[in-house]
């Protein structure tokens, strides 16, 4: 059984992504004075008096708008509340009832879903604001006095959004799900690809670049197995980042990277290999992930019998460094090998948590030393005593040496490519480190 839904709802800057950062202990979703910052649905895990929950931030509702924007945001929030146990409509003291609080108000009545009312920014302890009896004309029940900034109140909130969980059983373990981040510049297709996987439109798409900000989580599960995509703001160069919001955006992205399981870099087929592309595959590259380059709107590339695989010697020519990472052609558009993803998410997982006995790598150490003598400096020469695995996800070696001077790094990099070819390890970058005798970890 999954874990109860918790939805925050409520029109445009009323504190909802700073209750949401509130309850789940970090600062997950963007906070700003500006009105529309949260866009898509933003999850988090929650415990409250032994119960595990889920909670949901979206963006802010407004009932009368026009703008195709805001119609998404509002969209999602919809799409939020119809999938929620509990709904938690966050109100504002400082602006009293307002037309747009009435109307959502309304939305969540005609829901018929069980609606926690708080009323935010009433930061000061004491007697309450007497405007907070106003909120009783919303017809939700009590309104809770809350300061999502300081605290007070978070607990009679979730006390009374605990009184609507259904029974509690043994939940599904979500550990066994692969966290699958999609990354990439703007406009490559990443929420395309999201909304093609999960079959419903989770994420805005939109061809005005920057549309996501934050990094989503969607859970999914199929015939290939469970997992949780993380689908990212798009990484501009850093001289184009110079809006805040956008600041944090690229920050998500790289948070997305390091709590991944597997990368999906993608490129656009018509452009191929940018020099944002390079840094942007460089972060998962150095943050040690397994990585499936994806090409994307390969539907609008003309080709004849040698495109892609000229297309696939570009791709590994300007991305040398990760030249053990599958390269896979798609259209998020009309869903033209994107079941392929999958078995090949499933692939390079398990190839980054591989693990080999020290014996069989001493074998591959001393039959690679027979084929190429460790290099020599002034007559001495390099003496490799042996090779241990210490570390998954990526796989991690100590090779102990008598000199890390005399380790050129190109014969380390003999020494992986000799691991590769005997292990396989596809799709997932190597750490090795050298140890010389005598030195203490």
């Amino acid at each position: 059984m999954a874990r109860p839904l918790v939805a925050i709802v409520g029109r445009p800057n009323v504190g909802k992504s700073m209750l949401f950062n509130r309850l789940a202990g970090s600062r997950l979703s963007i906070v700003e004075d500006t009105p529309g910052v949260t866009r898509d649905r933003l999850y988090a895990e929650c415990e409250w008096n032994g119960r595990r929950f889920d909670i949901v931030d979206t963006g802010g509702i407004e009932p009368t708008a026009d703008n195709e924007i805001l119609l998404f945001m509002r969209e999602q929030a919809n799409i939020a509340i119809s999938a929620a146990d509990v709904v938690v409509l966050v109100t504002e003291i400082g602006t009293g009832v307002t037309a747009a609080d009435k109307e959502v108000a309304d939305m969540l009545l005609r829901a018929k879903k069980p609606v926690v009312l708080c009323v935010n920014k009433m930061d000061s302890t004491g007697e309450p604001d007497p405007v907070i009896y106003e909120f009783y004309s919303l017809g939700l029940g009590d309104p809770i006095a809350l300061s999502a900034v300081h605290g007070h109140g978070t607990g009679d909130l979730l006390d009374e959004c605990v009184k609507y969980f259904p029974p509690e059983s043994e939940g599904d373990n979500d550990d066994d799900r692969i966290k699958v981040a999609i990354i990439g510049k703007p406009n490559v297709g990443k929420s395309s690809l999201t909304n093609l996987i999960l079959g419903e439109n989770r994420v805005i798409v939109s061809n005005v670049a920057g549309t996501t900000r934050d990094a989503v989580d969607s859970a999914f599960e199929n015939k290939y197995g469970k997992y949780l995509f993380i689908d990212t703001a798009g990484i501009r160069r850093r001289s184009k980042v110079d809006d805040r919001i956008e600041k944090f955006s690229v920050m998500r992205a790289q948070m997305a990277i390091e709590r991944s399981d597997v990368c999906l870099i993608m490129l656009d087929a018509r452009e191929g290999v940018t020099e944002q592309d390079t840094k942007i595959a460089g972060l998962a590259h150095e943050a040690g992930k397994a990585s499936i380059i994806v090409v994307n709107k390969w539907d609008l590339v003309e080709k004849d019998g040698k495109t892609m695989d000229k297309m696939r010697k570009e791709v590994m020519r300007d991305l040398s460094f990760m030249s053990y990472a599958p390269v896979l052609f798609i259209s998020a558009l009309t869903g033209q090998r994107t079941e392929r993803i999958f078995e090949l998410v499933n692939f390079v997982n398990d190839q980054s948590a591989m693990r080999i006995t020290t014996g069989m790598l001493n074998n591959v150490l001393a039959d690679a030393q027979a084929r190429v003598q460790p290099p020599t400096d002034k007559g001495k020469r390099l003496k490799i005593y042996y090779m241990t695995q210490t570390g998954i996800k990526p796989p991690n070696f100590v090779v102990f040496c008598n000199s890390r001077e005399l380790f050129h790094f190109s014969y380390q990099r003999y020494l992986e490519n000799q691991i590769r070819s005997t292990f396989g390890l596809e799709g997932t970058p190597i750490r090795m480190v050298i140890r010389q005798k005598g030195e203490k970890e």
